[in-house]
């Protein structure tokens, strides 16, 4: 199948999240897909698999044109999407799974045997001879589910497969057959569209890969033009600083934040000291432990081990109430999900943890909260300046810049603010109003703070220093001022060790 969209937008109310995308995957090509988080691949793939319908543009499937697709038109087409959290059902059999809503029947019972010598033959065309058809898929391990995944699309005469994200959770002889298979399916003529963040695996993969920023697709290249400096230049776009630089930190004053031998779950240990005013930036790929880091300093993780200080003094922060107590404050990568209240109002979001301390004898002060809002709304070009509108209802930057006001704002008490992913998503008017609050923060209040990026040009924008993560570690550690955003790309990768699947020969 060939594949192509021409002119893709997607708005959300005033967010961009596609401008304008352009893209063509011919038969039999791998082609690999790049870009930080926010860039708008998820958009583009949602597209493709009918569960977005774009704002304008076309999307062209063997010579047939679509304005939009739903999911049944998307499959019907000969699409399939293999998203990173797979979608197998996992107390089901593999049989049930290959042959879920096609089921063959006879007399209105279904065909169980049919299915059993069908989902052999499907599993074969994979190289999955192994896998036992009435093994409950739950029971089976990753690799051998993502398997399962891509044998049902190609039982279902799958085209266009777009995997995403395909060996983020495979091991390293998982990621090789993966990569065989790859290469097999598009020597069978199937196109397909690999969303990765591993320069190796493009390299060893991929007969064309496109960047996206912001929205737009802004680099497209095949054959020898692919090679890790290009990938490099078109990944960091080298825009020169969104806000000026951070004021200097106070080295002299004692640490504000510390972190010592902090262990957990696939993490560290790892040693942290921030200065009063010091940003410090936690870069390293998808994966890294970045998260994982904060989340466990959040107490949103267990800590097996380590000491927090906060001021010096020893924090639990075994909790995100004991953590908040503690001065820690933790905006997570994912707002929608994990951070604000949609439904109700970007005041209520703004003062819901100063609440208690702006009222007394156990009630509000809704004239206290308006006033705490106000300011850090006009702080921080919140727009529009609704205190009643629900949160759900503003852009992208502005539910962000609710988010952060609920801890800069100046009823709150953090002393140290950790910040995932602070800009995905968020246009650049937007971006340059957080950096602005984030650095005046840290210089006007003297907090630590921390933010976790797998985006060059942020850690460049944002921070002092820069620690680099992999596997759970801080592997390295970099001065903002004598470093680039090309320097930090290929630091994580090259600590990341993504050779994962190149024992297989360059090139197709």
């Amino acid at each position: 199948m060939s594949a192509s969209v021409s002119n893709l937008t997607k708005r959300y109310g005033m967010t961009l999240a596609l401008d304008d995308v352009t893209l063509d995957i011919p038969d039999g090509e791998v082609h690999a897909l790049l870009g930080h988080n926010g860039a708008g691949k998820s958009t583009l793939i949602k597209c493709l698999g009918g569960g977005v319908s774009p704002t304008s543009g076309s999307i062209e499937l063997d010579g047939q044109s679509y304005d939009r697709l739903s999911p049944r038109e998307s499959i019907a087409a000969g699409v399939a999407v293999i998203y990173q959290h797979l979608s197998v059902v996992d107390n089901l059999t593999v049989a049930e799974n290959l042959f879920i809503g096609q089921e063959h029947t006879r007399a209105g019972f279904i065909r169980r045997g049919l299915h059993r010598e069908r989902a052999r033959e499907a599993l074969a065309t994979v190289g999955a001879h192994g896998i036992d058809p009435d093994m409950k898929v739950g029971a089976l391990p990753v690799g051998q589910r993502q398997l399962v995944e891509i044998a049902k699309a190609l039982q279902r005469d799958a085209r266009l497969l777009i995997l995403d994200e395909p060996t983020a959770a495979l091991s390293r002889d998982e990621a090789a057959n993966l990569g065989e298979l790859v290469r097999d399916l598009a020597g069978r003529g199937i196109a397909i569209l690999y969303v990765t963040h591993l320069l190796g695996e493009v390299l060893t993969l991929a007969d064309a890969a496109t960047v996206m920023r912001n929205g737009r697709s802004v680099w497209t290249a095949r054959g020898s033009d692919i090679t890790r400096e290009s990938l490099v230049a078109a990944i960091s776009d080298g825009h020169g600083a969104v806000s000026d630089p951070p004021a200097p930190p106070r080295s002299d004053a004692a640490p504000a934040f510390e972190v010592e031998g902090l262990e957990g779950p696939g993490l560290g240990p790892i040693d942290l000291r921030v200065q009063p005013g010091e940003i410090v930036v936690c870069y390293g790929l998808i994966g890294s432990g970045r998260t994982r880091f904060f989340n466990t300093l959040f107490g949103r993780m267990p800590r097996t081990a380590g000491v927090v200080r906060v001021d010096g003094v020893p924090k639990a922060a075994s909790s995100p109430s004991s953590a908040i107590r503690a001065g820690i404050a933790l905006v997570p990568g994912d707002r929608a999900r994990e951070g604000l209240f949609g439904a109700l109002p970007a005041q209520d979001n703004t003062v819901v943890v100063a609440m208690r301390r702006l009222g007394g004898a156990g009630f509000r002060s809704l004239k206290a909260e308006r006033a705490v809002f106000d300011r850090v709304g006009a702080w921080l070009g919140l727009t529009p300046m609704s205190a009643e509108l629900p949160a759900g209802r503003f852009s992208g930057g502005n539910q962000q810049k609710i988010l952060l006001g609920r801890w800069v704002n100046d009823a709150s008490q953090t002393r140290v603010l950790l910040l995932d992913d602070p800009t995905q998503g968020v246009d650049v008017g937007a971006r340059k109003d957080i950096y602005d609050a984030i650095k005046q923060l840290a210089a006007e209040r003297g907090a630590a703070v921390v933010v976790a990026t797998n985006d060059p040009d942020e850690a460049i924008d944002l921070g002092h220093r820069c620690l680099i993560f992999a596997r759970g570690r801080v592997v390295d550690e970099l001065v903002i001022a004598d470093t680039s955003a090309d320097a930090l790309l290929s630091a994580a990768h090259d600590t990341a060790k993504d050779t994962r699947i190149l024992n297989l020969p360059e090139g197709r």
